[in-house]
């Protein structure tokens, strides 16, 4: 059932991909929206689970919370020594790396196959929390598929390397999903991970993403974008139970 679920997650990912291509000629507003999933998706969906699973404090401070601001200071420094890289050869520092794309891309696409994991755990608990999970992943795996094409091809990707990352995010779920039947992820592991991925994800749209969509179009628009774009996420994880 979990994996027959994950087929839905499989078609929603790639919609949403499949939406960002469309709307290119509108690029300061996909921008804006896809800051928006993203920041809704850290605040709303990943940090709050991350406490819950590995809130045990080390030195005053919960787990998650570290491995919060470490996710967040790995993603400026990933970004920081591909970009002097890049300089040492001649590129403008002004220019976006294809290689940090690429990366935060990667990060997706692992969320996606925790999202998988998740999804298989919950239905071998029992079949309401399995629906529960499912409506969530299903969901925002919208909000998945449009941030990694956007992502992707915001750092200068060719598309066809947009397309393929978009592919592998779509079919995380699935294999996320058929890996339970081999093993069970613990509850503190998948915290901190999720603690971590979202510190990075943070990084990427408050400081690459948003100041992107409002660099050329400091559009009312493009500014709605975004609060809907938190709002979306904020309805799913309502309507999921949190």
């Amino acid at each position: 059932m979990a994996v027959f679920v994950a087929l839905g997650a499989f078609l929603m990912t790639l919609f949403g991909g499949w939406t960002a291509q469309r709307v290119t000629d509108r690029r300061h507003l996909v921008l804006g929206l896809a800051g928006g999933l993203m920041l809704g998706v850290v605040g709303l969906d990943l940090l709050p689970e991350a406490m819950e699973a590995a809130g045990e404090k080390v030195f005053g401070v919960p787990q998650a919370l570290l491995l919060f601001m470490g996710g967040f200071l790995f993603a400026h420094v990933v970004e920081r020594l591909l970009a002097v890289r890049q300089a040492a050869h001649g590129v403008g520092a002004d220019e976006r790396v294809p290689q940090v794309g690429l990366t935060a891309a990667a990060a997706m696409v692992a969320h996606s196959l925790m999202d998988g994991i998740a999804l298989g755990a919950a239905f071998q608990v029992g079949g309401g929390m399995g629906a529960t999970v499912a409506l969530a992943v299903i969901t925002h795996d919208f909000a998945d598929g449009f941030n990694t094409y956007t992502i992707t091809s915001l750092y200068g990707n060719a598309r066809r390397k947009a397309v393929l990352m978009l592919i592998a995010d779509a079919a995380a779920p699935i294999v996320g999903a058929a890996s339970t039947l081999l093993f069970t992820l613990p509850e503190e592991l998948l915290g901190s991970y999720l603690g971590f991925f979202g510190g990075a994800l943070l990084y990427l749209a408050a400081a690459e993403i948003l100041p992107e969509a409002h660099h050329e179009h400091p559009a009312l628009s493009t500014l709605l974008c975004t609060v809907a774009g938190v709002g979306f996420i904020w309805l799913v994880v309502g309507v999921s139970g949190g």
